[in-house]
């Protein structure tokens, strides 16, 4: 999506891009980001949590119409684990011994509907 944003820059259009892999949608320069520091995939917030989801659509309209300098990046306050906001780094997407037999099955599955649709 960054390397679309700079497109569409370059051809007049202004983009924002929300998103949470700061240090490589920084390196590929688009014109505005808006940093949230959550899992990967949910840029915009926790599911179902609609007042977060409009504050950081709101934040990035924000940054859309006040952006002062080319390449800014302003960083979100919302955390997404509020007992301990780093809490969810130790356990998102975490592979364990606890999980892993699980995790295997659901993507064998995974895989073989795929293979039976010929993907």
């Amino acid at each position: 999506m960054s390397l679309v944003a700079r497109h569409l820059e370059a051809a007049g259009i202004p983009t924002v891009i929300i998103g949470s892999g700061r240090d490589i949608i920084e390196e590929c320069g688009v014109a505005r980001l808006l940093f949230v520091d959550f899992p990967l995939g949910n840029p915009c917030g926790k599911p179902w949590d609609v007042s977060m989801q409009q504050d950081i659509i709101g934040g990035a309209l924000d940054l859309l119409e006040n952006a002062w300098s080319s390449r800014t990046t302003i960083q979100r306050p919302e955390i997404w684990d509020s007992e301990d906001d780093d809490f969810w780094r130790e356990r998102y997407m975490r592979v364990s011994d606890s999980n892993r037999d699980a995790l295997a099955a659901v993507g064998d599955k995974r895989r073989a509907v795929k293979r039976a649709a010929g993907k």
